[in-house]
């Protein structure tokens, strides 16, 4: 009971800091991604004896994702760039795909070392939880905009 307290008032603590969130300074990414944690955490009902051995499997398997999510922009900008040349756009539409089939693989591998750790319940809510939290991330900051 105690650690579900502690859990709902640092949750509440991080949200009431999101509202000075921005996004372009180091501190800004630092205040998201704790603000992440602890959504994640809450959501999930991550235990104190899940957390250790979570963490180091998410975040491994957070900076794959964020590469790969960042390497399907890059090609898909390339692809739509007025004035490229037709072999490039199609090169670029191929290497984007071939991204999505790795972040499709790395969610492959990566559940069954989540899965070590977490059950199958708080995975999926996992997955919900991060596209949840990006979706409020997104409308946050273009409500400060």
């Amino acid at each position: 009971m105690r650690k579900r307290i502690f859990v709902n008032l640092l949750w509440f603590a991080l949200v009431m800091g999101a509202s000075t969130i921005h996004a372009q300074d180091g501190d800004g990414r630092q205040k998201i991604e704790s603000n992440k944690i602890g959504y994640i955490t809450n959501r999930i009902n991550l235990t104190t004896d899940q957390a250790p051995q979570f963490w180091p499997v998410y975040n491994e398997y957070s900076g794959k994702k964020q590469e790969l999510q960042r390497k399907i922009r890059q090609f898909g900008n390339k692809a739509v760039q007025p004035g490229t040349a037709e072999p490039d756009v199609l090169r670029s539409l191929n290497q984007s795909n071939d991204a999505k089939q790795k972040l499709a693989d790395l969610d492959q591998e990566y559940m069954p070392r989540f899965l070590k750790v977490i059950s199958v319940g708080q995975y999926a809510e996992l997955q919900n939880a991060e596209r949840t939290f990006n979706k409020m991330l997104i409308e946050r900051l273009n409500k400060d905009k």
